[in-house]
């Protein structure tokens, strides 16, 4: 460890962040929840939508072309079915010729055969496409899922987490809703309503002019109306991610709202959100009920045209009486596809704000992509941290022009005022956060050039509050290690000296924690991270103490368990007890994002400079550190 020079106590007149520019948790939180840096995704074309699913899911495109094929051999078996009734009618009922009963026969079953095979792609067309949805979706999950932990911290942190799990589930729940069921009516209808109008032309092409106009203004007006229903359904979705953001925060947040009696604000909040996802889909339901409308209205026109045209055309012409039932039977085939075509264009639209939202979510770049890796040294790690300034979004500096060498297999701890930058300076280290400026060097590498999933096996962090998964307490430790046995925990937990508290649990390793490890205290979910982090058996290992809020019978347990995990390695330690600083090799002190003094605790003590003003007030109980480095840091 340097012993160099720092900048003085006094030499703090660079811009002040104060004890608001970081969160006010200090070093931990993220920006409010108003700061939203996922944000709502853009609106995009049809086009543009379906060449990115395309991209991010291949199974849903050839489950597409697979119902359409099929979808197209469906129609063909259906529309036999006129084209055999005006044969039967022209050719063998009303002539003149004897009645060939064979003949009959031969066509009716023909038509009774393709309505089968015509029935029978359909429904495969319907099962290839549920299949491909299915893999689809939970390949899009995954992928979002995936893309979430790569995302810098700050912009997930960022996002309410009700707002998060909807992009995984409900934005895409309705995606499947749509595709599995409206999204194969859709494809079969526009096949089908093809079809139809192909065999309308060649049976009678006269009729099949006078029936294009009025669709090509309905499908004008459908254009415009899909306009208006995907804006409508983009406010439902953001509206509903909201919605279970609230009731996540009023759900998780249970304990405090009864202990503050803040049960009726909270109804409030989330009564606030429910009623505006309420008027949104309030709007969407209007226009729905409108398109739904429109299409009864343009059934009825368009059978209306097809009558006074099929009339007028047989008033000039010798149409057969095949041929007009034939025709007639075309435009009600043709009807149904079109109905189900419009009614299924409002569920398309929820299922594409949602899939929008989904693909917003892929397009964003992971924070870990590193182009050239370069591996790190083997054996214990130093830090060196040269100019890191650090700012959260909308803040001033928390981490100003800080500069630090921690040598390998050094024992450092870092103290100082909350809000000081402390856990910021440990989260920049093992890259949870990115500098703004400055450069973080392991082992004489730079930080951002180190592959992560090497950084993640060399570098430990045990923040102050450790993450528990719901499960056993050997499925939370087979987190860092996947493979892990029975037997290979209780010798982990031996050599960190927590086996007997390990085996005073009721069940042992088979002890449920419960969501968040609930069922454990704050020390027993803190040994729990240290054995997990003991697992990974890391180089560098970086603790946000977890000494500061535990009973003095678990405390030892946690000192004894610290020291032995420590052994042979670097360790910087987040200090909010001074006794974790008496212990350290070099001691770092920390003010308004400066590192305003550092050296051996000795050192500090002898220099009467802040520490040893807050080491003697530690003694003397008559101060809190942080009242007496907040003094200090100010002098």
């Amino acid at each position: 460890m340097s012993d160099t020079a720092a900048p003085s106590t006094g030499d703090t007149a660079a811009p002040s962040t104060g004890d608001t520019a970081a969160p006010s948790s200090g070093d931990t939180a993220a920006p409010s929840t108003g700061d939203r840096l996922l944000g709502d995704a853009p609106p995009g074309s049809v086009l543009a939508t379906l060449r990115r699913t395309a991209h991010a899911a291949p199974q849903l495109v050839a489950g597409i072309r697979t119902t359409f094929l099929l979808a197209l051999l469906g129609s063909a078996g259906l529309l036999a079915a006129p084209l055999v009734v005006q044969r039967l009618l022209d050719v063998h009922l009303l002539s003149d010729v004897p009645l060939d009963l064979a003949a009959v026969l031969r066509l009716g079953a023909l038509g009774l055969v393709a309505g089968l095979a015509g029935a029978g792609a359909n429904q495969r067309a319907v099962q290839r496409m549920m299949t491909a949805t299915a893999e689809a979706i939970a390949s899009l999950r995954v992928q979002a899922l995936d893309r979430l932990h790569a995302l810098p911290v700050l912009e997930v942190q960022a996002e309410r987490r009700g707002a998060l799990v909807a992009r995984v589930t409900t934005d895409l729940d309705v995606v499947t809703q749509f595709v599995g069921w409206g999204g194969v009516g859709f494809a079969v209808g526009a096949v089908r309503v093809t079809a139809a109008l192909a065999a309308v032309g060649v049976v009678e092409w006269r009729l099949l002019v006078v029936l294009l106009p009025p669709l090509a203004v309905y499908a004008l007006a459908l254009g415009a109306s899909q306009r208006l229903l995907q804006r409508a359904h983009d406010r439902v979705r953001g509206h509903v991610a909201t919605s279970l953001g609230a009731v996540g925060e009023a759900v998780s947040g249970l304990p405090t709202i009864r202990a503050y009696g803040a049960e009726h604000r909270t109804r409030e909040r989330v009564g606030d959100a429910l009623e505006e996802q309420f008027r949104a889909e309030y709007r969407v339901g209007v226009l729905g009920a409108v398109l739904f409308s429109s299409a009864e209205v343009f059934a009825a026109v368009l059978t209306a045209v097809a009558v006074a045209g099929g009339v007028l055309i047989a008033g000039g012409t010798a149409l057969s009486a095949g041929e007009v039932v034939a025709v007639l039977f075309l435009v009600t085939l043709l009807l149904d596809p079109v109905q189900t075509m419009v009614e299924t264009i409002h569920e398309a639209q929820s299922a594409g704000a949602g899939l929008r939202r989904v693909l917003h979510l892929l397009q964003r770049e992971p924070e870990d992509r590193v182009g050239d890796p370069l591996p790190l040294p083997a054996g214990a790690l130093g830090v060196r941290i040269d100019r890191v300034t650090f700012a959260y979004p909308g803040g001033e500096p928390v981490l100003v022009d800080v500069r630090l060498d921690v040598e390998p297999g050094s024992h450092v701890a870092i103290v100082g005022t909350t809000g000081s930058g402390k856990t910021t300076l440990a989260k920049v280290v093992v890259r949870l956060l990115r500098a703004r400026a400055g450069r973080v060097e392991l082992g004489g590498v730079a930080l951002e050039r180190v592959a992560t999933d090497e950084l993640r096996h060399r570098v430990a962090f045990v923040p102050q509050e450790g993450f528990l998964f719901d499960g056993t307490v050997l499925e939370n430790l087979r987190v860092a290690a996947p493979a892990l046995t029975v037997e290979g925990a209780h010798e982990a937990a031996v050599r960190l000296g927590v086996d007997g508290w390990l085996l005073g649990l009721a069940d042992g390793l088979a002890t449920d924690v419960g969501e968040r490890g609930g069922r454990l205290s704050a020390g027993e979910r803190q040994l729990v991270a240290l054995l997990r982090a003991a697992l990974r058996s890391p180089d560098l290992l970086v603790l946000d103490e977890a000494t500061s809020a535990v009973d003095p019978a678990l405390e030892v347990a946690l000192r004894t368990a610290i020291e032995r995990l420590g052994t042979g390695r670097t360790v910087v330690t987040i200090a909010h007890r001074l006794s974790t600083a008496e212990a350290a090799d070099h001691v770092v002190v920390m003010a308004r994002g400066r590192v305003v003094e550092q050296g051996t605790h000795t050192a500090l003590v002898a220099a009467g400079g802040a520490y040893a003003h807050l080491h003697a007030d530690w003694e003397s109980g008559t101060a809190t550190p942080t009242g007496q480095l907040a003094r200090g840091g100010d002098a």
